[in-house]
């Protein structure tokens, strides 16, 4: 498939970009992100592989680390309110629906639980989990949580998010067992990536299932 051809070999692919786009490569990333946070139907985009890729060709000169890091925390951020709103908006709509085509429900079902469970601090840890960073705010819309509330929350979760894997792949993304072991590092990023949301939705089950044989 493109696209996991795209996540695997992320740093051939960027490389490609910057040598054909030159400086629409960040007007490029930046649309990527804002799609993988701010869309709910787009969670299969890549994140926090395309933040360490971007970071490792940003370390070989392909452009400016500080200019694509402000941009990116500002996609970020603009993505989880739009986010916000289109589950504030359109939200009630979408849980009522059963049979939605363009909404994942087990996937918003999971995050609601995750949210519930973990309340205004979900949104600063599911910045770090793929999937759930894209529900989160959508989720936060539907259940109306107050939006200055939530803005401070989610500007902290984008200034932490995009600065810790831009810049560990600025820093390590060049080393060269790294660089020439990149499939694998990117393979590792997401699995240690989905671990925690894995564990948060086990230990959800569990804790449900206990419940229920209590009642």
């Amino acid at each position: 498939m493109p696209i996991i051809d795209f996540i695997l070999h992320i740093d051939h692919h960027l490389l490609e970009l910057a040598q054909t786009y030159g400086v629409w490569l960040y007007g490029i990333l930046f649309v990527i992100v804002f799609c993988e946070t701010g869309l709910v139907v787009t969670p299969f985009l890549p994140g926090d592989s395309l933040l360490f890729a971007a970071g490792a060709l940003a370390a070989g000169g392909a452009f400016d680390p500080l200019l694509m890091g402000g941009l990116i925390v500002l996609a970020a951020f603009l993505g989880d309110n739009v986010n916000y709103w289109l589950g504030r908006t359109i939200g009630p709509k979408v849980f009522s629906s059963p049979d939605s085509k363009l909404f994942n429900r087990k996937y918003l079902e999971k995050t609601e639980a995750f949210y519930h469970q973990y309340g205004a601090r979900a949104i600063i840890m599911a910045r770090f989990l793929p999937i759930f960073r894209t529900f989160i705010p959508f989720v936060a819309g539907v259940g109306r949580m107050p939006y200055g509330h939530y803005i401070g929350y989610s500007f902290v979760a984008s200034a932490l998010w995009v600065p810790g894997f831009l810049g560990a792949g600025y820093f390590f993304g060049n080393i060269p067992v790294v660089k020439e072991n990149f499939v694998v590092m990117v393979m590792g990023i997401v699995v240690i990536s989905a671990l925690p949301a894995i564990i948060a939705v086990i230990r959800h089950q569990i804790a449900k299932r206990r419940d229920s044989a209590s009642n």
